[in-house]
């Protein structure tokens, strides 16, 4: 693809990226038959390549309108356009960048302003969120059904954090709204890493990713969300960690692209790629381990949704289905894997028709060959495919 950017773009630290990433694209087309919105809406600018000219006619200074901002915001960012892309073009890395130059120059209605502005306060912050949760379920029958019906009903536990001191250890991220919405999934890692020997480490004053911010162009709080974390991760990465584990494959991927997002900074550049260098999904990590056998019978069957932020984003495929399998559990055939089931961050509830159309294909392809149960890589998608399934639904460690 030919360029001529504005000099402004071309002066900007990111400019030869954004020149190389759209120079990569070569119009083929194979990434909109894998595009999710595309194949629903059939709109040549709801799907990658035609995303990808809006981009280039802004960063040419061309005319940028609330259509290109709208055409943008239906992206799921599920980046299966890049698993399927023949020239490896960084379609979410140039997404996320034209995001920001968009929300900058086309202004939202206040209504969408003040959903974005709760949403970037309240999700981000762990204490904040499990506050707003809290009385979201106490007050769940009062809602509406389609609200109800994405608030999940959590029991309290009682489980004890290993604290037994092992010579291997690793960092096991916490996260922002796993801990409320599904608060056994790390516990249950750190017994488990604990029975290997590992030692689980959690950090205290640990942040968001920043993921969130990133995709609702929220740039400088996710920055700050990254320099704050790798400040706070960095004594443990120059003492000697293993890794830096993930059990919510979103937050996974975010972390794994720090060195790219921080590329341009002087004084976080290095760290950031080394901390990028050392995450890991938990599926990678226990992958080469010998674990202990499953509690549940042999031959029961289980639908694995494989979320986009781990096949596409951090390209981690049959690393889950490969553990189960030698567990002794009967993994179903799924049709549609490789589609995205609508949940992607807040996506459900800024396009919840997009969402709702999705959620149903997945649903039928998952309970298709009627499992006993349906697990999941990310709370997101968890949470997500709760709402609609009338399987029992959980992360995929729980089947260990």
């Amino acid at each position: 693809m030919q360029t001529k950017l504005t000099p402004l773009i071309q002066k900007r630290p990111d400019g030869a990226e954004i020149d190389r990433i759209l120079r990569s694209c070569v119009h083929c087309g194979f990434c909109n038959a894998t595009c999710p919105t595309y194949n629903i809406l059939g709109d040549e600018l709801d799907g990658p390549r035609g995303r990808i000219y809006l981009l280039k006619q802004l960063f040419e200074g061309g005319r940028v309108t609330q259509a290109t901002q709208l055409h943008l915001d239906r992206c799921l960012t599920c980046r299966a356009c890049e698993t399927t892309c023949p020239s490896g073009v960084q379609y979410g890395r140039l997404l996320d960048i034209g995001r920001g130059e968009v929300e900058r120059l086309v202004p939202r209605s206040m209504r969408a302003k003040g959903v974005r502005f709760l949403m970037l306060s309240i999700l981000p912050y762990r204490w904040r969120f499990k506050v707003l949760f809290s009385m979201a379920q106490r007050l769940r029958f009062l809602a509406p059904r389609f609200l109800r019906k994405k608030i999940p009903v959590v029991s309290s536990h009682s489980d004890r954090w290993p604290t037994f001191k092992h010579k291997r250890q690793v960092l096991l991220l916490e996260g922002c709204v796993q801990p409320s919405l599904a608060p056994t999934i790390n516990l249950k890692v750190a017994t488990l890493l604990d029975k290997l020997a590992i030692t689980p480490l959690k950090i205290k004053h640990e942040g968001c990713c920043g993921a969130l911010s990133q995709h609702l162009a929220a740039h400088r709080q996710s920055t700050d969300f990254i320099k704050h974390n790798i400040d706070q991760w960095w004594p443990y990465v120059e003492a000697g960690i293993e890794a830096i584990v993930s059990t919510a494959s979103g937050c996974g991927v975010m972390v794994k692209d720090y060195g790219e997002m921080m590329q341009y900074d002087v004084n976080y550049a290095e760290k950031a790629r080394r901390i990028a260098a050392l995450t890991c999904d938990i599926s990678e990590l226990l992958l080469t381990e010998q674990l202990p056998r499953s509690r549940y019978e042999k031959g029961v069957t289980v639908a694995f949704h494989n979320p986009c932020t781990l096949q596409h984003g951090q390209k981690v495929v049959n690393a889950v289905e490969t553990i189960l399998q030698r567990q002794g559990y009967q993994l179903l055939a799924i049709e549609g894997a490789q589609d995205c089931c609508g949940s992607a961050g807040v996506y459900s509830f800024l396009q919840p028709d997009i969402s709702e159309r999705l959620l149903a294909d997945k649903i039928f392809s998952l309970e298709q060959g009627k499992p006993a149960v349906i697990v999941t890589a990310n709370v997101g998608c968890q949470t997500h495919l709760q709402s609609a399934s009338t399987v029992p639904v959980t992360h995929w460690i729980d089947l260990l």
